[in-house]
C-alpha cells in the first residue's frame, strides 16, 4: 500500500500536495471556452490533510470561509456519489496549510484527495484513469493530483490540453524553493480572463488552423521542457532561469506590481531563479540548499513563506 495513507482503514488520513510550476504556456482558446495548456508541474512537501471516516451523508468539517457546497473537497465527494449511486456517506475532516488563490493548486488537490480517499473507504474500486475523468468534471489540475496517489506516486508531469492529458516523468533528484505569498490571492478565472484580453482573436484560432510558424513555437515550449527536465534530473540547474516561464507573468504582474517587487528580491537574497507558480499570487524562489532558503525567508517575514522541497518518484 502507498506510504501515502498514514492510518489503517476504515478511519484514515491522506496528506493533500501541493503544487509548483516549472513552467506554464497558454495556448490556444477551445470550443468548450477553456484554453488548452502545456505546463510542467510539480508537487512539493506542502500538505493539506484530510481525515476520512464513515458516516450517514456527506459531512466536512473546514475552517474556510467559504460556504460548504463550494468547497472542492464537498464537491469531488458529491460527484463520486452520484457518479458510483453508492449509498455510503462519510465524514472528513480537512485541515489547511496550503493558501487559496495562491497558484499553488491546494483546492485542487483537496479535491483529488478526496476522490482517493472515498474511492478506498467505500471500496470502489475505481481505477485511477476513471478518477482522473471524474476530477476533471471538478477542475483542471485535479487529474494531476490524482496521478500523484498512483501506486508509482509520481508527483511530476507534462500537463497538456485542459489538464486531463497528462505525461508523467521520474525523478530522483529534489530541489530546495522558498515560498512567497503577498496578502492578494487571485482567482484563476480572472487570470484567464486578463491574459485573454491581452491577446488578438488570431491567437485563439483552433490548434488544427494553426500555421507551420505557431506549430514550431509549440515544439519549441516542448523543447523547452525537456530541457528543464534534463536540468531537474541531473541537479545542473544554473541555466534554468533562462528557461522557465509562465504565461500569466505579464498580466498578473501589470495588475499587482508587488509579484514583480517579490521575484526581483528573491532574486537578490540568493534565489538562482524566482518565478510566479500557476496563475497566482505565490511566487518561488530555487535555492542551493534548505540553509540558504531558511536565511532568505527571513527576509519575507511579513509575507506568508514556506521552505518546501519538490517530491521525488516513489
Amino acid at each position: 500500500m502507498n506510504s501515502l495513507f498514514i492510518t489503517p482503514h476504515p478511519s484514515f488520513t491522506l496528506r493533500a500536495p501541493a503544487k509548483i510550476n516549472w513552467t506554464l504556456y497558454v495556448l490556444n482558446k477551445r470550443e468548450d471556452g477553456y484554453h488548452n495548456i502545456l505546463s510542467l508541474m510539480h508537487c512539493v512537501n506542502l500538505y493539506d490533510t484530510l481525515i476520512f471516516e464513515h458516516a450517514s451523508g456527506i459531512e466536512l468539517i473546514a475552517s474556510m470561509d467559504i460556504p460548504i457546497e463550494q468547497n472542492l473537497v464537498y464537491k469531488a465527494a458529491v460527484i463520486l456519489k452520484e457518479y458510483t449511486g453508492t449509498k455510503a456517506g462519510a465524514k472528513i475532516v480537512l485541515k489547511k496549510e496550503i493558501p487559496s488563490g495562491a497558484g499553488l493548486g491546494g483546492g485542487s488537490s483537496d479535491a483529488a484527495c478526496a476522490l482517493t480517499g472515498l474511492n478506498r473507504l467505500w471500496r470502489l474500486g475505481l481505477p485511477a484513469d476513471e478518477l482522473k475523468t471524474i476530477g476533471s468534471r471538478i477542475g483542471s489540475d485535479v487529474p494531476f493530483f490524482v496521478n500523484y496517489y498512483s501506486d508509482t506516486c509520481c508527483p511530476l508531469a507534462v500537463v497538456e490540453s485542459r489538464g486531463e492529458a497528462l505525461t508523467p516523468l521520474k525523478i530522483d533528484k529534489s530541489s530546495t524553493l522558498l515560498l512567497v505569498k503577498p496578502s492578494i490571492s487571485i482567482s484563476t478565472a480572472w487570470a484567464y480572463e486578463k491574459i485573454s484580453l491581452n491577446r488578438t482573436p488570431h491567437f485563439f484560432q483552433k490548434v488544427r488552423g494553426q500555421d507551420s510558424k505557431k506549430l514550431t513555437k509549440t515544439r519549441d515550449k516542448i523543447n523547452n521542457i525537456k530541457l528543464i527536465y534534463n536540468a531537474l534530473k541531473t541537479g545542473d540547474m544554473s541555466f534554468v532561469n533562462a528557461r522557465i516561464h509562465n504565461d500569466f507573468e505579464g498580466a498578473v504582474i501589470e495588475e499587482y506590481p508587488v509579484i514583480g517587487s517579490l521575484k526581483e528580491e528573491l532574486l537578490n537574497v540568493g534565489a538562482s531563479m524566482a518565478i510566479m507558480s500557476g496563475s497566482g499570487s505565490t511566487v518561488f524562489g530555487l535555492f542551493d540548499n534548505r540553509d540558504k532558503a531558511v536565511s532568505a525567508s527571513r527576509k519575507f517575514s511579513s509575507y506568508w513563506n514556506r521552505v518546501v522541497e519538490t517530491i521525488i518518484s516513489s
